[in-house]
């Protein structure tokens, strides 16, 4: 469990470079290999020390890593869209299963620091600005994973593309232009579909139609109930492409699932 802060280790120089931005990059003489993000050479630089003294299948998890949304006079890159950038670009590199250049198609469990910002605790004010929220819960700024009724004017980073649609789990049905829906993938584990399930419900969205009773409840297994949930989660959050990742289960559709009175 490591602690990589890009924002520690930038200069004005290098701040497209910390923050995920396009930029030139950085050339490993010693590897040949080409580094876009300053993280991706925080996470190599563990991984080949960690090789070195043969620990080689150790899992690496990022237990600390985020970005202040406001500083002291003087301080570059520490602002709201900043941090808004690193963090809501942090969560799409590190799900996207495209790793590191020594570490490739994988993907790191990762902690952002912090969920609140701490206006008791001492030290420089970007110490204290860490959080996605302030003391008195109201966000800093949205990265994606607020719900369409608590957004409001904050500093956000757009998802870029659309994700590849996928088979319809049903017949076609009209549906408002542009429209998706999240679905899971073909060939999905059950294991992995039950606990996207139990997740969505154990958030507290509405799962009722998929409860014995319910106008979803038919057919009963369980790639159906994750169907619903999975699209409940990821309507609810906005229809952002990650919304509809769970852990490489899920893939976005532009047909409406929807079935009788099982409305997606």
């Amino acid at each position: 469990m490591i602690n990589p802060y890009p924002f520690f280790g930038c200069s004005a120089d290098t701040l497209d470079y910390a923050l995920f931005r396009p930029n030139s990059g950085v050339f490993d003489e010693m590897t040949n290999l080409h580094y876009t993000n300053m993280l991706d050479g925080q996470l190599d630089a563990t991984y080949s020390a960690m090789k070195l003294l043969g620990f080689t299948d150790v899992e690496i998890v990022i237990a600390e890593t985020g970005w202040p949304s406001n500083g002291d006079e003087g301080q570059f890159g520490v602002d709201a869209e900043s941090a808004s950038q690193y963090n809501g670009n942090l969560m799409r590199h590190v799900t996207s299963g495209v790793g590191t250049p020594l570490m490739p198609n994988r993907t790191f469990e990762t902690y952002i620091f912090a969920l609140f910002n701490e206006n008791l605790k001492p030290g420089p004010t970007c110490e204290r600005n860490f959080g996605l929220f302030q003391p008195d819960l109201t966000p800093v700024y949205d990265i994606g994973i607020l719900r369409p009724t608590a957004r409001t004017n904050f500093p956000s980073n757009p998802t870029p593309v659309d994700a590849p649609a996928v088979s319809p789990m049903a017949p076609v049905l009209p549906q408002p232009e542009g429209k998706r829906w999240c679905l899971p993938k073909t060939g999905a584990e059950v294991e992995y579909l039950q606990r996207n399930i139990d997740y969505v419900c154990g958030l507290g969205l509405d799962c009722k139609p998929i409860q014995e009773g319910g106008a979803c409840f038919l057919p009963n297994t369980v790639r159906a109930h994750a169907a619903y949930s999975m699209n409940a989660y990821y309507q609810a959050m906005g229809r952002n492409d990650y919304d509809c990742d769970f852990a490489e289960t899920g893939a976005i559709t532009t047909v409406d699932p929807s079935y009788g009175r099982c409305m997606y």
